[in-house]
């Protein structure tokens, strides 16, 4: 066969996964993950977003100076000593403004870097890249106003702050929305497409070539497969040994690796890519596919993939604290004089202190000492080991109806939950929360199995999901389930419902 013959043989079908696609002025060939250097793949990034930044900072110009103009420029646009502002503290003022504007706009240039907005994400919608460009704003907007607020300068108008941060916005948000239409128009005329050929026609490449067929604005375009088994695909252009007149024949820009790891292969396909300077890509098949959208990080210079992990909500857990705080401050406020005077009755009851102090374990198993009203005799605790014997709760959980240590007072005191108006002060200090699962004494926390030691994942509460749905089920596993269930599928709604469902279970005297 000779060589025109061979290179029309190498010629695929039409793609079977959907029309060409195109990406425009995303990083198109030869602007991804590439076989060469990271540092000239890094310069030509920069320079590649450096036309981005100077339209921002002189966007970020042009806006300041129109709020300028709206604020002061606009009162009597005719009269030129108006423009020229007849004050002399104003004078001054106006002075002052370019070096705030320059402040100003290098702030958002470190914000939006920050954001990563001088790239645009391929999977990322244009709501998306708006509402982090508008945070971006937001941010050093703060920030500009935190500055001019701690120097003491006075003749910065707050009303053009306002007004340029939300020009900025407009502006911003807008050049960018104008770049990602003109892209998707060229991806519609098939302009910039970069094309893919996948090293491995299993279930993860055929997944791949899908995926890319169904997302255009991503910009790639699947020429076909290498394979060591063909199997009579015309997909299948050859195998990984031909990789090199193949890529050749099919102007081939980019390599995706999918097959099963296999050192020696992939060293093979990288000094063929590096070459023929095509970016090469490594899609890694883990554990039947459990490897899919995993996140990637480096860690120590190490690429981990990441197949599950359960991410902290920073800003809902900032907010569950702030809650917290303030509600207990509140609760403490408007229930002291309940608190003195419950205080007072036990005092007059029985003997001992009114108020009782033991060591509980919260989040992660820290020992606290947890606060509440005295509502059992002085020598409760040297009597619970008798009472073992008759303990009505399953698993490790202690817990009477009738328990014969709780005095009179106590009774109607536990009934209505007045008894735990002291753990507020524990909320203060932080060591519980407003709502979470109950706080356990050490030695029911020793007998816990391991199971048991998921709901310490986070702090105690003075009341919880069990205690609004199902108090009077005995089972600790009951007890279990609802706390899991509330770590599972915490968000500060799950929280408020709680709050607003233990108001009325108070009132109706549930407890005991």
């Amino acid at each position: 066969m000779n060589g025109t013959a061979r290179h029309r043989s190498l010629a695929p079908a039409a793609p079977q996964w959907g029309p060409d696609i195109a990406l425009g002025s995303w990083p198109g060939p030869g602007e991804t993950l590439s076989a060469t250097s990271k540092g000239a793949s890094a310069r030509r990034g920069n320079a590649r977003q450096a036309p981005y930044v100077a339209l921002d900072i002189a966007l970020v110009i042009l806006g300041g100076a129109a709020a300028f103009w709206l604020r002061f420029g606009f009162a009597n646009p005719f009269d030129a000593g108006t423009f020229a502002l007849r004050e002399i503290s104003t004078r001054v003022a106006a002075r002052a403004y370019p070096g705030f504007l320059v402040l100003y706009a290098a702030l958002i240039v470190l914000a939006c870097m920050g954001q990563d907005l001088y790239r645009t994400a391929r999977e990322q919608s244009a709501v998306e890249e708006s509402l982090e460009v508008a945070k971006a704003i937001f941010l050093a907007t703060a920030l500009l106003v935190l500055f001019i607020f701690t120097s003491g300068n006075k003749e910065i108008s707050r009303l053009v702050v306002a007004c340029a941060g939300a020009l900025n916005i407009v502006t911003l948000v807008g050049w960018r929305y104008a770049k990602r239409q003109r892209v998707l128009r060229r991806a519609a005329r098939g302009d910039g497409l970069s094309r893919v050929l996948i090293v491995g026609a299993g279930k993860m490449g055929n997944a791949l070539a899908a995926w890319f067929g169904e997302n255009r604005a991503l910009g790639f375009r699947v020429c076909g497969f290498l394979d060591a088994h063909p199997n009579g695909d015309a997909s299948v252009l050859g195998s990984v040994h031909e990789l090199r007149q193949v890529a050749l024949a099919q102007f081939v820009d980019q390599l995706f690796i999918t097959l099963p790891a296999d050192r020696e292969l992939v060293k093979e396909v990288f000094l063929e890519a590096r070459r023929l300077r095509l970016n090469l890509n490594v899609v890694p098949d883990l554990y039947d596919g459990l490897g899919w959208r995993a996140p990637v990080q480096s860690i120590g210079g190490f690429p981990v993939i990441e197949l599950h992990g359960q991410p902290i909500p920073a800003l809902g857990q900032a907010i569950k604290r702030a809650v917290d705080f303030l509600g207990a401050l509140f609760g403490l406020t408007l229930t002291f004089p309940i608190l003195a005077a419950a205080a007072l009755w036990i005092r007059l009851d029985s003997p001992g202190p009114a108020f009782y102090s033991a060591l509980r374990v919260g989040k992660k198993g820290r020992k606290f000492r947890c606060h509440k009203l005295r509502t059992m005799v002085a020598e409760a605790e040297a009597q619970k080991e008798q009472l073992r014997g008759v303990n009505e709760r399953n698993g490790p959980f202690f817990k009477i109806e009738k328990d014969p240590r709780v005095t009179r007072c106590g009774h109607w005191l536990r009934k209505y939950s007045v008894d735990e108006l002291p753990q507020l002060v524990n909320v203060l200090l932080g060591e519980m929360s407003l709502v979470g699962p109950r706080p356990h004494p050490l030695d029911d926390f020793e007998r816990y199995s391991v199971e048991h030691l998921r709901r310490l994942d986070v702090k105690p509460g003075v009341t919880g999901l069990w205690q609004v749905t199902a108090r009077g089920d005995p089972s600790f596993e009951a007890t279990m389930t609802h706390d899991l269930k509330y770590i599972e599928e915490w968000s500060l709604r799950m929280d408020l419902a709680v709050l607003l469902r233990t108001i009325p279970a108070v009132f109706r005297a549930e407890g005991n």
